[in-house]
């Protein structure tokens, strides 16, 4: 029984999904015991480093993502619904990713080094 190209390059695109998930999820999971000790502790600004957080972890796994995403367009079905669903997939995550670096810094991306030159991330721990 042969194995071919598309089939293996399919698995691989479920693995990358499947790895991009476990850093959605460990992460999560991960940013809320975290925070949850912080609490405990009584450390300040908690929510916001939570927010910071949950929000690096989205941008990481959304990355991951879109990777799984190109590998199957490009290799497995390459056509022309599926290269248009993958670019709204790519719309999407730009946007997700822009508002997402907005509440991580306060600032939007192209105007980060003015916050860092200020002084702070808004209240998020780097």
């Amino acid at each position: 029984m042969a194995v071919s190209y598309e089939e293996i390059v399919g698995d691989v695109a479920k693995v990358v999904e499947a790895f991009g998930v476990a850093i959605l999820v460990g992460g999560g999971i991960g940013a809320f015991a975290i925070a949850t000790v912080r609490l405990l502790r009584g450390a300040p600004e908690t929510y916001s480093t939570l927010r910071g957080s949950l929000g690096r972890v989205i941008l990481l796994g959304l990355e991951v993502l879109i990777i799984g995403d190109i590998i199957r367009t490009i290799v497995v079905d390459p056509t022309i619904q599926s290269v248009g669903v993958l670019g709204l997939i790519v719309l999407i995550r730009i946007v997700l990713s822009f508002s997402l670096e907005v509440e991580i810094d306060g600032a939007w991306p192209w105007n980060g080094w003015k916050t860092r030159a200020e002084g702070g991330t808004n209240g998020v721990d780097d």
